[in-house]
């Protein structure tokens, strides 16, 4: 190392034999030359250190301390190995970080603990950044991998190696996790998952418990995941290298086999493994030479669960799986084969009943008497004969355990084979990214392969070191770097070790030691080659990691890999295909695996010519090796070096010794090396400048050129010009120039730190000297003041006292006199007073007396009576409650019973044919009433003639004076007739007002009681609502727990609607790939079948109605019963057989009236049909003014807030008003038509005497509805005035006209005598049920109140709200009940009125058409017409069916925001309201039905289509939401309707329920919403870490560190401006935009608020995420710029009124971060103030935070162990989840709250700019 002049107490480091390498300080100047350096250690021990130029060099000298404990190793001033090893010992031990970047190489400590930081959100957090930007960790450089790969469209190499133990498998595994996570297939073939499941697999097969590691895989393997060309995982290949096939029959001490015969063991007890024969894993001898069969914390049995299930994932199949089991079992049955030697000791036999033979035998299929004897002879075949050669004991034991390997050997590669198989791909391949695990320093061919890898590696790392370089216009200069390829050469040449291995394996009679013996002699002059001293049959290799000694003992065996050929075949011949299979020869290997391999091999490998000259395994592994240093040359390689910190498997333990060894072995020194060749520490211009400003001049810093600053300080500073390099956008410095600029900045801020304290003590000491000059003039001023102010005060004493003398003789003596006066007076009164009470009490004792007495009395009588009534009632509640269940009893068996449902479905089938008898009766009922009217008409005609005639006859008779006398007396009779009635009815009046005078007495009684109940139930209120405040605390706990688990439920259903809608997206897309292009759906099928997903029920669902009725024929009633569309099919046909029927009764009632024209056309004038006319008139008017002043009456009572009872009774008084209006309408009418068919009868008969009929006609026509009494009395008057001429009336019959007409009047008087009798007795039943019902009530609450009184305290709370809760749902569902009556009459007002003017418009074209007909005269012809006013606009907007589509294209298809901003905010959703209205008033379900879904569907494609769009989704959230809220307040339901307007409540829906499309909305809404937040936190998630973590919010606060090589050389090119960065302000203004998009589309302030919450929460998740997995933000600064930025963000809520919206709480911790950062960190009452401040943040993250903790200069400390300890022993009683980072896609449930629009719909303006002219107002 270069070395300045040295400075005392130089930290150096010294070699050291039990920990390497020891801290020291150098105490003494060292001068060249001098032998020794004194030194003191750490314990304050001198030392003589002794410095020899040639074998004790100068000690390696310390980093500063600010540099300790970097994420890179070459960002250390200092690169050597005790940097490296102390860094790396450092970051594992107080901070617990395990990777470490050591330039392009990942360093990975084993902590031999699960760590919580391989879960998705780490995944997420390490996703798409930049490798030098985040933590060192496995993610980084998978990503680093996925994004080289993506950008220069290069396959990838991920190599982990590593000793045994060290991680190298889990390390891999987690990389191909990441792949997974990140690079998922786009469909549904689950790519990904097969990857993954292919490790349980492997591991069961390949890996082994060993005394270093309880997983060790045994095997080498390369796996690619194979990516399309949108970077998706399509496939996977594996090659596998050297199983360890030794391990199947022989394991160490300690060690076990493979985990699958454990597995296999541990489930035999399992019924599918019954027929193995499997004991426990002791019983066999394969499973059982390591002595030890379990691993600790390792579940066998739950091992061999996961592996089936992975199995079953890769698509084998469960006999395949079978198969597989008893090959493994059968393996296991062959080692316990028992194989017993002759006495010759050259032959052997195995016992024909061996159990485990008949096994072996029986799991494969294969003969027992030939397996038998060829596991014990073998065949010898020469030229010309073959030979059977008994063997001897112990070679048939090694060719059993060699047939046991074999065995093994093909059932791993077979099942390697299948699983290639399962995770193929028939799409074609754009890219791959390989993951190499090869297993440690153990064998001699993973020796042969680490070399050839560690070649490469270091030509990758010194051409990346040149690219460097070259890319900044370095100067390059050769370095020297260790090459190994003599080692290589050694091995792989020719007649290498593996030539001669080969060779030896090919002579007939080839033994190990001749091996041995030609190595010793061909390669002894070789630098990598040593022959043992004490031994002839082993030899040592100088490897690049160490030396390495080999046994040559079974070196040729391993090498043939020999297995006799008739077991072989007897294998072969097995009756299980999958056994045969296995061991039948595949043709061109080699060309399939290597078919799968996008690298061709340079050299072609030649075929062995035929069976006898089999490869050997180094031939087959050395070709292998050749193909994967060919893949891995042709990609991109990434370097994981995985480190075992210890022997002993212990967490976070450290071995200074055994890591060293590591590192030097696998190649992370060698990295050092080479980098500090060079220039290793490289700085851009802007960071040297923000870093090291301090050393430069004022006159330097107006220099606008920073590089030219920067040179011209470093030409000051460094004196020798080859210590630094300028390149294009980097400064290069040797090793230790860093540290020395370092030395020279802190310096300069200790130089300025000592001025600042001379000034400020100078200061202080000024500051100090004015007080005490001015505390002492103070102290003399207040002295000198005082003594005269004692001077004063002892002359005024001196005179006071003398009059304080003769003041208090004075009061003395006054005093005496007053108490002796005093004393008299007290004595007289109390004598006074104690006579006086005497008295009193005597009288005051009787008058209690009597008191108590008569209460006692009355209390005594009180209680009998209540005792009696208490029993009574609950006698009687006995008894109702036994009675009722007995009928719920019945009713339930009933309800379940079958034969309910068919009684259901046979009513219903019985009234559809009822209905259709009906139809056909009413059909036959109408021809023949016409035919009975014809009949009539020709009847009558004759009956006519008739009576003319008789009445000449009787006008010719004599003797009229007799009939006239008789008519005269029935005329008495009736008269008297009438007066009774009249008299009765005046009788019943009074009766009537009597009782219900007392009725009203009695009411006014039982409010007054009422009154007095309800202010004791206030008072009860009272006591309730005080003892419920000394409960708040306990229900507001309450409520916040049911709150969380609302919001659990809330969120668990938009989880559920979020993945519907994927899922939705997922089938479209799929739709899309196998239909690509315009595709068109058929004509016939709905848009709600194609594309709606909610439940409805259409009018093209009911289908043809005679169909159904014949299905329900064949399906029986039962069934038919049960289908449901079924039974809509029915009802919709029941409901317009229903339609038929009234509209045929229209059409008889309309021939009727046509009928009834016709003939009284044909006998009347036109002045009896103006008459008539002006008479419907004046009925319609009159019609009109009752339902105005009803509806008025109603509203009034509906807007005041009376009591329940008074709207009961207004209620009814309204119903009697208009049933008795009714009653006087119908009667009234039925007078009208007989009096005119009379009239008009005989209007020809009446020309001359016709002023009579006309006077009673008209009198008739104008009867008071109100008294027809006096319509009588009128009539009567009319003909006592004309009684003098009887003989002239009925000369034409207009006496007997008269009288029928007094008799048909007084039939109307005594029909409504018998109606108001009728009423009245209603009325009175009415109070009588009225009183009862007030008497129960009554009876009732003294009940309640009896039973309250007698409960406890909590009861009484309790039970009080629950009545209060049943009596408000009892109020609100009678007021229900009343209003919807209300609305039905006013409905049924609304439609009779409909009919009369529909009647009276017909009445008019008819009378139009007889005029024109007729000819009259022009002056009766005249037309007399209604004028109409002008119809209001009722909001409603009304389209024809065959513009809905043009409807949904203007309104939601093509409409952008920018074209409704100036209108009312959410017009698309209005507009689609009052389309849906009209079609409700029109009562066409179908045009509902089709526009609604239309419209949901249209949003949904918009959507689709604008789906990265923030304002298209904003406005489209809010229209509908919108529709949403006027579904509601125009629904009619009463919750929705509290916040109406009178003319809003008439807008509502008459005709349908849309409570289902309501739902689907609200779900809509949701996925809006959701895809709402994904788009913004898409667009401000780039922008979160630079403006929130590295922007400077407050200028030149941040400092700058050294950084390594990760930051300056990114897979990002950083050439030219680089990424964008943004700013704090950036990102407020962004936040600003959306809430002002918000704001202008008229969305929710709750719902913009729940936004605003959202993103405040990506904001907070994305900063503390990369705060926890940064080193270089975890600063005091950051802490102070992180601070200030949040409460910007703090600033702008409350700038918006957002503060309040839960927004500002999600920022909570990311602030108590930045306080964390910020506050001291030193004291235990520093750790007790982090534990009280940090209540946001779990205990990982603050430990985490306080491990990261850097200091930017030398003034500031890093956090202790024992401080971090401390704060881990405070905060371990807190239950904080286990994953370290924020979830960032964590989303809150959304709630939409209802919020009713004031606006009218009628006042709502059409812009002209929509184009929607095809709409008409209503």
């Amino acid at each position: 190392a270069f070395y300045f002049k040295t400075y005392s107490f130089t930290r150096v480091w010294i070699p050291d034999p039990d920990e390497v390498w020891k801290a020291a300080e150098i105490t003494k100047d060292y001068k060249e030359g001098d032998p020794i350096l004194h030194l003191k250690l750490e314990d304050e021990t001198p030392l003589e250190y002794p410095i020899s130029p040639k074998n004790n060099p100068l000690p390696f000298l310390r980093n500063p301390d600010i540099l300790v404990g970097e994420n890179d190793l070459t960002a250390l001033s200092y690169l050597h190995e005790p940097a490296v090893l102390h860094n790396l010992k450092v970051r594992f031990l107080e901070s617990n970080h395990i990777y470490t970047y050591c330039g392009i190489v990942l360093v990975a400590i084993n902590p031999y603990e699960q760590l919580q930081i391989y879960g998705e959100e780490v995944i997420n957090a390490y996703t798409g950044q930049n490798m030098g930007d985040m933590d060192p960790h496995i993610f980084a450089v998978a990503e680093e991998a996925y994004k080289q790969m993506a950008r220069d469209e290069r396959n990838q190499s991920i190599i982990v190696s590593g000793e045994s133990g060290a991680g190298k498998t889990v390390s891999a595994k987690y990389a191909m996790r990441f792949f997974a996570t990140v690079g998922g297939s786009a469909n549904d073939t689950n790519v990904e998952e097969k990857v993954l499941a292919s490790s349980p697999i492997m591991e069961a097969i390949g890996n082994a418990k060993t005394t270093r590691n309880d997983n060790s895989s045994r095997f080498g393997k390369y796996i690619q995941i194979c990516f399309s060309r949108h970077y998706h995982i399509i496939g996977a290949n594996m090659r596998t290298y050297l199983l360890e096939k030794s391990r199947v029959v022989f394991q160490a001490e300690d060690e076990r086999n493979y985990h699958i015969f454990y597995q296999l063991c541990a489930s035999s007890s399992l019924p599918e493994f019954k027929d193995l024969g499997l004991t426990s894993a002791e019983d066999f001898t394969y499973t059982s030479l390591g002595e030890n069969i379990f691993i600790e914390g390792v579940n066998d049995a739950e091992d061999l669960i996961k592996t089936r299930e992975a199995f079953t994932l890769l698509g084998i199949k469960d006999n395949n799986q079978s198969s597989i089991f008893k090959i493994i079992a059968s393996i296991l049955h062959l080692g316990n084969v028992e194989i017993c030697s002759e006495r010759d000791g050259e032959s052997c036999h195995i016992s024909g009943n061996d159990p485990h033979l008949k096994h072996f035998c029986r799991l494969l299929g294969v003969e027992l008497q030939q397996m038998e004897h060829w596991l014990c002879h073998r065949k010898l075949v020469t030229a010309s004969e073959t030979y059977v050669k008994n063997m001897s004991c112990k070679q048939a034991a090694n060719a059993r355990d060699a047939l046991a390997k074999h065995i093994y050997a093909r059932m791993f590669d077979w099942i390697v084979e299948h699983i290639n198989v399962a995770l193929h791909t028939s799409s074609k391949q754009h890219s791959f990214i390989g993951v190499l695990d090869i297993y440690g320093f153990e064998q001699f061919c993973i020796n042969y392969a680490n070399e050839k890898l560690q070649q490469q590696f270091n030509s990758h790392v010194f051409k990346l070191e040149q690219e460097e370089y070259m890319k900044e216009q370095i100067p390059w200069t050769l370095i020297d770097f260790y090459d190994n390829q003599p080692c290589i050469d050694l091995i792989e040449a020719k007649l290498g070790i593996l030539d001669l291995l080969d060779e030896e394996c090919k002579v007939p009679k080839g033994t190990d030691q001749n091996w041995a013996q030609k190595l010793y002699k061909q390669h002894s002059s070789s630098a990598h080659f040593q022959k043992p001293r004490m031994s002839n049959t082993s030899f040592i290799i100088i490897h690049f990691a160490d030396k390495v000694e080999y046994q040559c003992e079974g070196f040729l065996e391993k090498n043939r890999d020999t297995v006799y050929e008739e077991q072989i075949n007897i294998l072969k011949a097995s009756q299980f295909q999958l056994v045969a299979d296995l061991f039948h020869e595949k043709e061109d290997g080699p060309a399939q695996k290597s078919s799968r391999v996008n690298v061709r091999s340079a050299k072609s490998v030649p075929k062995a010519p035929n069976k006898e000259h089999r490869k050997t395994v180094g031939h087959q592994f050395r070709n292998s090796l050749h193909l994967l240093m060919e893949t891995l040359n042709a990609t991109t390689p990434h370097y994981v070096r995985c480190i075992k910190p210890n022997d002993y498997k212990e967490a976070f333990s450290f071995d200074s010794r055994r890591a060293v060894q590591q590192l030097r072995a696998c190649g992370v020194l060698e990295t050092i090396r080479i980098s500090a060749a060079g220039y290793p520490s490289r700085w851009t211009y802007p960071d040297f400048f923000n870093r090291y400003r301090v050393l430069m001049k004022k006159s330097d810093m107006t220099v606008a050129d920073k590089k030219l600053v920067c040179k011209n300080l470093l030409e000051t500073l460094i004196k020798e010009p080859d210590m630094f390099q300028f390149g294009k956008t980097k400064i290069f410095f040797r090793a230790g120039q860093v540290a020395y600029l370092e030395k020279l900045r802190a310096d300069k801020f200790r130089a300025a730190c000592i001025k600042i304290q001379k000034t400020v003590r100078g200061w202080l000491q000024r500051v100090r000297y004015r007080k005490i000059r001015k505390s002492a003039i103070t102290i003399q001023r207040y002295g000198r003041g005082y003594l005269a102010r004692r001077y004063a005060e002892y002359l005024r004493l001196t005179r006071a006292a003398i009059i304080c003398q003769k003041q208090y003789r004075m009061v003395r003596d006054r005093r005496a006199y007053l108490r002796v006066r005093q004393a008299v007076i007290t004595i007289q009164a109390y004598t006074r007073g104690m006579y006086t009470r005497r008295i009193y009490w005597e009288f005051l004792l009787h008058h209690k007396a009597m008191i108590i007495q008569k209460t006692v009395r009355g209390w005594l009588q009180r209680k009998k009576f209540r005792r009696a009534r208490d029993a009574a009632i609950i006698i009687q509640c006995a008894f109702r409650r036994m009675r009722a269940k007995r009928q719920l009893k019945q009713l339930k068996i009933e309800a379940r019973s079958a034969e309910h449902l068919k009684k259901l479905n046979t009513g219903m089938e019985n009234k559809i044919v009822q209905l259709q008898r009906k139809m056909d009766e009413q059909t036959k009922e109408y021809k023949s009433q016409t035919e009975q009217l014809l009949l009539a008409n020709t009847t009558l005609g004759t009956e006519v003639n008739k009576l003319q005639k008789e009445l000449e006859h009787v006008r010719s008779q004599q003797g009229d004076g007799n009939q006239i006398t008789s008519l005269q007396d029935e005329l008495e009779r009736l008269r008297a007739e009438l007066r009774e009635a009249y008299a009765q009815r005046k009788r019943l009046e009074e009766e009537h007002n009597s009782e219900k005078l007392g009725l009203t007495q009695r009411v006014e009684e039982l409010e007054r009681e009422n009154s007095l109940l309800k202010s004791e139930k206030e008072e009860m209120n009272q006591r309730i609502l005080q003892h419920s405040k000394n409960e708040e605390s306990s229900v507001s706990q309450k409520e916040a727990s049911l709150q969380s688990e609302l919001d659990d439920e809330r969120q668990r259903y938009q989880n559920l609607l979020k993945e519907f809608s994927r899922l939705e997206q997922r089938y479209e897309n799929l739709k899309e790939e196998f239909h690509p292009g315009h595709r068109r759906n058929p004509s016939n099928q709905s848009s709600l079948e194609s594309d709606s997903n909610y439940p409805s029920v259409s009018t093209s669902e009911v289908g043809d109605t005679e169909d159904s009725i014949q299905l329900v024929e064949e399906m029986g009633v039962e069934k038919a019963a049960m289908d449901i569309s079924l039974f809509m099919k029915l009802q919709k046909r029941v409901r317009e057989l229903e339609q038929e029927r009234k509209r045929l009764q229209m059409n008889v009632d309309k021939m009727e009236e046509l009928v009834k024209h016709k003939v009284t056309q044909e006998t009347a004038d036109l002045t009896y049909n103006n008459l008539k006319r002006q008479e419907l008139e004046t009925e319609n008017k009159k019609l009109k003014n009752d339902l105005n002043e009803l509806r008025k009456t109603i509203a009034e009572r509906a807007s005041q807030n009376s009591s329940s009872n008074e709207l009961q009774d207004s209620y009814n008084l309204l119903l009697s008003q208009l049933k008795s209006a009714n009653e006087e309408l119908d009667a009234r009418k039925e007078e009208v038509l007989i009096l005119r068919t009379q009239i008009v009868s005989t209007a020809q008969q009446q020309e001359k005497n016709g002023h009579i009929v006309r006077t009673l006609c008209s009198v008739i026509l104008h009867i008071d509805n109100k008294n027809y009494a006096q319509t009588y009395h009128v009539l009567l008057y009319v003909f006592m005035s004309k009684t003098q001429d009887w003989g002239y009336l009925n000369e034409d019959g207009e006496l007997g006209l008269a009288y029928q007409g007094l008799k048909q009047v007084a039939r109307l008087l005594e029909a409504q005598l018998q109606s108001q009798s009728r009423q009245h007795k209603d009325e009175l039943e009415a109070l009588h049920t009225q009183i009862e019902l007030l008497k129960g009530d009554i009876e009732k609450k003294q009940e309640i109140l009896n039973y309250t009184m007698s409960l406890s305290p909590e009861a009484q709370v309790e039970y009080s709200i629950q009545q209060e809760i049943t009596r408000l749902t009892n109020d609100n569902l009678d007021l229900k009940e009343l209003v919807e009556k209300l609305e039905k009459n006013e409905r049924k007002l609304k439609k009779q009125l409909r009919i009369y003017m529909k009647k009276v418009q017909e009445l008019e074209a008819l009378q139009a058409t007889t005029a024109q007909v007729s000819k009259a005269k022009p002056e009766l012809s005249r037309q007399v017409t209604v004028q109409r006013k002008e119809k209001e606009f009722e909001g409603m907007l009304e389209y024809c069916k065959e513009d809905e589509a043009l409807l949904v294209k203007t309104l939601i298809t093509d409409i952008r925001p920018s074209t409704v901003s100036a209108t009312v905010p959410c017009l698309p959703a209005y507009i689609l309201f009052m389309c849906i209205r009209h079609a409700d008033y029109i009562n066409d379900d179908q045009k509902v039905e089709a526009l609604l879904t239309s419209t949901i569907n249209a949003i949904k494609k918009v959507l689709k289509k604008n789906n990265d769009d923030f304002e298209m989704t904003s406005f489209w959230l809010a229209n509908t939401s919108r529709l949403l809220h006027c579904l509601k307040q125009y629904s009619g339901d009463e919750v929705f309707m509290t916040q109406n307007t009178p003319k809003q409540n008439e807008h509502c829906l008459k005709n349908f329920d849309l409570a289902e499309y309501r739902q689907v909305l609200s779900d809509l809404s949701i996925q809006i919403y959701q895809q709402l937040i994904k788009v913004a936190e898409g667009i401000i998630q780039p922008m979160i870490v630079s403006a929130m973590l590295e922007s400077e919010s407050i200028p030149s606060l941040a400092g700058v560190k050294p950084m390594g090589y990760r930051n300056r050389s990114s897979s990002m090119d950083n050439d030219g401006s680089g990424p964008s960065s943004y700013t704090l302000q950036a990102l407020i203004r962004q936040v600003g935009q959306f809430h002002g998009i918000m704001c202008d589309h008229g969305l929710d302030p709750e719902i913009i608020g729940q936004v605003v919450r959202q993103l405040f929460h990506c904001i907070n998740a994305i900063t503390l995420n990369n705060l926890l997995l940064r080193k270089d933000v975890c600063s005091w600064s950051t802490g102070m710029q992180l601070r200030y930025n949040t409460s910007q963000m703090e600033e702008w809520l409350r700038g918006n009124n957002l503060y309040h919206s839960k927004a500002a709480a999600t920022l909570e911790p990311i602030i108590q971060a930045a306080q964390l950062l910020q506050v001291k960190k030193k004291t235990s009452q520093d750790a007790e103030a982090i534990c009280s401040l940090c209540t946001a943040l779990t205990t990982q993250q603050i430990v985490k935070i306080l491990n990261l903790y850097t200091p930017l200069n030398e003034f500031e400390e890093r956090v202790t162990v024992s401080f971090i300890r401390n704060i881990q022993n405070r905060l371990q009683d807190r239950n904080d989840p286990p994953q370290l980072l924020v979830d960032t896609k964590q989303t809150f449930p959304v709630l939409f709250p209802y919020t009713p629009s004031a606006l009218s719909l009628e006042t709502l303006h059409i812009p002209a700019s929509l184009s929607l002219d095809f709409l008409s107002r209503v």
